[in-house]
């Protein structure tokens, strides 16, 4: 006798939660009293299983509450649905399809469980993203300083000192926080033991990859977006490339391995063995950067600070 499994798909926007349950289509309000309207449905229903998009934090709240009422809850990668939808047919779109195309995906495919962050962790997670918003703002208006002239200049000048402030002030803000928790500091202090991993590094990888260590080192370099995927057809071989993973742990760890290069032996050594041998600059990056991360999940799993014996490969 088969049990069918109930797989609810919810698409998530800035102010609503479209929401697909069989054939049954709801809409909430993304807030408080909307979402427990959704959990008393789910409720009813038997729902097993949610699957949701990220959509950059609108996602947060209706997935902790999710999470937190005990249902088996997975956060999944945009891209992945949408390569669905086009492979099974789906190529309308609009929010109640959507939730009824995440619905099919959390049936047809094996999700993973997301682990919901705590409120330490969200915190340290906002601190981390407004450093980046930060850090772009001064890039733009570094861009556009070299474009202005006259009285624009000052003006831009001015801007960019407070953004400098401001970032001091968040780095300092990320640090303390690195500091309030033994859970956090004994992780901290094991990343940094690395050369080339620094405060804004650690916390990131603390915030933005909290499976490092629980993954085997494939596993973790797709999640990153660092292992690279064949592209061939027949007999024609084409240039191997990555594509996705999170965005912003893949750029902090491309200035992680900058400063490596300079100063940690081991990934220094492997980049220019691997230019030596013709590789251009980005696929050696690229590569120490594949490698840097195998050794900090190597870390965190055998809760063992650096030490070139945990070099395992390429």
């Amino acid at each position: 006798m088969n049990i069918q499994v109930i797989v609810v798909g919810i698409d998530v926007s800035k102010d609503w939660l479209d929401v697909a349950i069989g054939s049954e289509s709801l809409r909430v309000t993304n807030e408080s009293a909307g979402i427990q309207e959704l959990l008393e449905r789910l409720r009813e229903v038997g729902a097993q299983s949610v699957v949701m998009e990220a959509t950059g934090g609108y996602e947060t709240q209706a997935a902790s509450a999710i999470a937190g009422a005990g249902l088996r809850l997975a956060v999944v990668n945009p891209r992945q649905v949408r390569d669905f939808a086009k492979s099974t047919g789906r190529l309308a779109k609009n929010d109640r399809i959507d939730a009824q195309v995440l619905a099919a995906f959390g049936a047809a495919v094996q999700t993973k469980i997301t682990r919901i962050p705590d409120e330490q962790m969200l915190d340290l997670q906002a601190l981390i993203a407004r450093r980046g918003q930060l850090v772009g703002m001064r890039v733009q208006e570094l861009n556009r300083l070299g474009q202005m002239k006259g009285a624009m200049r000052k003006q831009i000048k001015a801007h960019i000192e407070w953004l400098d402030k401001a970032i001091n002030e968040v780095n300092t803000d990320l640090t303390a926080r690195l500091r309030t928790s033994d859970a956090w500091r004994e992780k901290d202090e094991l990343y940094r033991s690395m050369k080339g991993i620094g405060p804004i590094t650690s916390g990131t990888l603390m915030a933005s990859l909290p499976e490092l260590g629980a993954l085997d080192r494939r596993e973790i370099a797709a999640l990153v977006g660092v292992a690279p995927f064949n592209r061939d057809s027949g007999t024609w071989r084409g240039r191997r490339s990555i594509w996705g993973g999170r965005a912003q742990v893949r750029h902090i760890l491309y200035m992680a391995v900058i400063a490596a290069i300079r100063h940690n032996p081991v990934i220094k050594s492997f980049y220019h063995r691997l230019i030596a041998r013709g590789k251009p600059h980005k696929v050696a990056m690229v590569a120490c950067m594949r490698k840097m991360l195998t050794i900090l999940n190597a870390m965190a799993r055998s809760n063992t600070p650096w030490t070139p014996a945990l070099v395992t490969g390429n």
